[in-house]
């Protein structure tokens, strides 16, 4: 044993009273404070006092408070008198352990211990106030021997009435110690340190209180405190384990007697590691240093405790908490996270960070030859440390979904998602799931999980850049926004993105107006084969273009179109006498879907000469040079087949109609390929009579002009006072010779010429000087032939005479 005994009067030791501390002042009574959360808990070895810190974050200071003072906790003062005050900002929280020894500590019969102390808090506006803390704790009967292992200190406790060891069990260096004692023995009480291999010092209580060591007596025990790395300490290797031991003896003469106690402490200095996922220490199996005679010293208990609750062995097991003993360590083990201790999440640095920390306390008991037990307790808060998290992204984009895939990995679980930044623009995550962004949650492995965002190339929100023909750059810079939960501290994750992509774009013709017609030219590119061309409901065709009279020059790298004026396929607008819009339209077409995705188009103005158009809606739009007629008529005079129609404008040279076809007097018949409107613009000769003769060179003058629809394209008919058709008439081409009886009104002959699905139209002008032709015997050049095209059925005529 480490105690021994040379005579039986230790008795009167419990008379030597404490020298090291004077009371500084009586207690002052501290205001009222509100409820503060503080926790106050008596443990197996010492009082327990934990408090949240206060939003300032300014630590709390404790005073030890007894009946002549108050007494700081300060570094020093706590390692002497048994406190243990730390402080753990990332976790919130400040932490008292005072010992069941400590200064100031009321003390009956080593059973029923009662402590005091005043907290102090420091506010935001430096205003302090404070409150007290008292705590009675009842512990069981303390074990012969007590070591105690804090952070700060070492603390043997051994009780008065120990026996000496028998004579072989002592070892050569107390024999030595007690050489000394015996020598300077005096009447007070001294104290001998002994450090391994140097001679022993030996001090009045005065002079090791100076150096930092405590010594104290109690109703039945005696008490030596050190705090670490003390000069008189010394260092081992135990089992490839450090320790640090530092040995105390107690000693005086009374009488002929030299009374003497071995006081001596050994604590593991690991302290602890974390590989990532546990947290481990360990100590010697047998901690030699406490040993006096040979090593017969056997252990009777391993435990451990946990945030001072003891663990058995299923509750170990479910924790996942390891205890291996072995033959020369015992090593100690707890997960990350497990039950017991805390695990706290913060950011650093916008990066988010976690912790845990978990209070162990380990206790082996040993039992010597002759019965009498030693408990080594060793307290070992043990911390990871910062564990950093920093979330990753990972672009996942495919171009050819035309869409940003972007992966955010390694969000912890207690993290969430609450808005994204897109390109400067910030949105919540359900809004950008409401504005059609795609953003879903997965799970991931170690408790993790990952967002995947979906943002598509289309989104006003995509920045755009031309590269080259057909190549662009997509570029989308994301500033994640993440919140710890519940707390919601945030912080943030940028990622920038960018995807090079081939925009197959439908290709666009560069058109050009000219005195004849508009002009359409692209260049051939790789991709072509993806689209077709089309004039309205048509493909176009070498085919289409030589039926239509357009001029198609198609080479290896260039289409040309040459689409002339009034050819098929053009729309008229705003016609008056001087000029009109005409505009001409090729259309790109998907070449699977047939879907319109591309349209060219190139409006134009050109003077008026003469012009007929017949549209779609059943309009008639005419415009007739009367020059023609030989001799010259008066343009105010003529009318359509309905007298009361007359020209919306006229010069002296030219007359404009404009008129529904079911108005006007105009006629209708139908066959089984055809509907035809016809009407005629007539000018009213002078007549004389009897009574006012008049001599006039009027000409008579007629023009018939017709509409010519495929029946199969007619909707509805001039007949129920409707008209609607979705193709006109077909083209006639020039020179085109008409039969005479085409020609005379209303008189339909079944055409030889295969149908075209377009409209056709007839003017017919008349001169008469004398009197009246059969229409039948009109020679052919003196009719004008009206050809239009345009996919709203706007038509012009072109005279040819001789």
């Amino acid at each position: 044993m480490a105690i021994g005994f040379v005579s039986g009067s230790l008795l009167l030791l419990c008379a030597v009273t404490c020298v090291l501390w004077k009371p500084i002042s009586s207690l002052q009574q501290s205001p009222k404070l509100p409820q503060i959360p503080v926790i106050v808990e008596c443990r197996d070895h010492h009082l327990f006092i934990s408090i949240d810190l206060p939003p300032s974050g300014n630590e709390p200071r404790f005073e030890a408070v007894d009946g002549g003072g108050l007494y700081p906790i300060t570094e020093y003062y706590g390692a002497q008198c048994g406190y243990t005050y730390s402080v753990q900002p990332l976790v919130g929280r400040a932490v008292l352990r005072a010992s069941y020894f400590s200064c100031h500590t009321e003390n009956q019969n080593d059973e029923v211990f009662t402590f005091k102390f005043r907290m102090i808090i420091e506010e935001q506006m430096g205003k302090e106030s404070s409150v007290n803390v008292s705590k009675t704790c009842s512990v069981p009967p303390f074990y012969p021997r007590e070591v105690t292992c804090e952070e700060n200190y070492m603390e043997v406790s051994v009780e008065s009435g120990l026996p000496c060891p028998y004579p072989g069990a002592v070892k050569s260096d107390f024999i030595a110690a007690f050489s000394v004692a015996q020598q300077s023995a005096v009447e007070a009480i001294q104290v001998m340190l002994q450090a391994e291999g140097q001679q022993p010092e030996v001090m009045s209580l005065e002079d090791v209180a100076n150096q930092g060591y405590f010594i104290m007596l109690t109703p039945g025990r005696i008490v030596f405190r050190s705090s670490f790395g003390q000069p008189h300490a010394s260092f081992r290797m135990v089992n490839g384990v450090a320790v640090e031991v530092i040995q105390a003896t107690v000693f005086f003469r009374q009488s002929w007697t030299v009374v003497m106690v071995d006081l001596v402490a050994a604590c593991s200095l690991d302290q602890g590691s974390f590989d990532g996922h546990r947290l481990h220490w360990k100590t010697p199996a047998v901690m030699t240093p406490l040993l006096i005679g040979p090593s017969d010293l056997m252990s009777e208990y391993i435990g451990i405790q946990v945030d001072g609750q003891v663990i058995n062995e299923q509750a170990a097991k479910d924790r996942g908490y390891a205890v291996t003993v072995s033959e020369d360590t015992v090593n100690s083990s707890i997960p990350f996270a497990a039950e017991g201790g805390v695990r706290k999440s913060f950011v650093i640095d916008n990066v988010y960070h976690e912790l845990y920390t978990v209070e162990l306390a380990y206790e082996q008991v040993f039992v010597d030859h002759s019965g009498v037990r030693t408990r080594q307790n060793v307290l070992r808060p043990m911390a990871t440390p910062p564990i950093a998290h920093p979330p990753f992204s990972v672009n996942q984009t495919a171009p050819e979904e035309r869409a940003f895939t972007v992966f955010l990995g390694n969000i912890p679980f207690d993290v969430e998602l609450v808005s994204v930044t897109l390109n400067g623009q910030e949105y919540s995550v359900l809004t950008a799931v409401q504005m059609g962004y795609s953003i879903t949650r997965i799970p991931q492995e170690n408790n993790t999980f990952g967002y995947i965002l979906r943002v598509p190339f289309d989104k006003a929100v995509v920045e755009k850049l031309y590269i080259a023909e057909g190549l662009f750059q997509y570029i989308l810079e994301i500033n994640w926004t993440l919140n710890i939960m519940p707390q919601g501290e945030a912080y943030y994750h940028l990622s920038s993105v960018m995807a090079l992509f081939r925009d197959i774009l439908p290709p666009v013709f560069d058109s050009m107006c000219s005195d004849n017609g508009i002009s359409f030219q692209r260049n051939h590119r790789e991709y072509d084969y993806l689209w077709d061309f089309a004039i309205g409901r048509f493909p176009l065709s070498e085919q289409l273009a030589s039926e239509r009279g357009y001029i198609m020059n198609n080479n290896s790298n260039t289409l040309i179109l040459d689409v002339p004026l009034f050819t098929s396929g053009y729309v008229y607008e705003e016609i008056n006498l001087q000029h009109f819009y005409a505009s001409f339209e090729v259309q790109t077409r998907n070449a699977k879907t047939l879907s319109i995705e591309q349209s060219s188009a190139q409006r134009c103005l050109f003077q008026t000469t003469e012009l007929l158009v017949c549209s779609t809606e059943g309009v008639l739009t005419v415009v007739g040079d009367i020059t023609k007629a030989v001799p010259s008529i008066d343009p105010a005079r003529t009318t359509l087949l309905d007298t009361s129609c007359r020209p919306l404008e006229f010069d002296d040279r030219k007359v404009l109609f404009s008129f529904g076809l079911n108005t006007c007097g105009t006629r209708v018949q139908i066959d089984q390929q055809y509907v035809i409107y016809e009407n005629e613009i007539i000018f009213h000769r002078l007549y004389s009579t009897v009574s006012k003769p008049v001599i006039t060179r009027d000409a008579a003058y007629r023009m018939t002009v017709r509409c010519i629809y495929p029946v199969h394209g007619t909707e509805s008919l001039f007949v129920d006072r409707k008209f609607k058709a979705e193709t006109v008439a077909t083209e006639l081409k020039d020179p085109v010779t008409v039969l005479p009886q085409m020609l005379n009104p209303m008189s339909l002959q079944k055409q030889t010429k295969p149908s075209i699905q377009r409209a056709n139209l007839v003017a017919e002008e008349r001169h008469q000087h004398g009197p009246k032709k059969p229409a039948q015997t009109m020679p052919a050049d003196h009719v004008r032939v009206v050809k239009w095209s345009s996919p709203l059925s706007e038509h012009k005529f072109r005279q040819t005479r001789t």
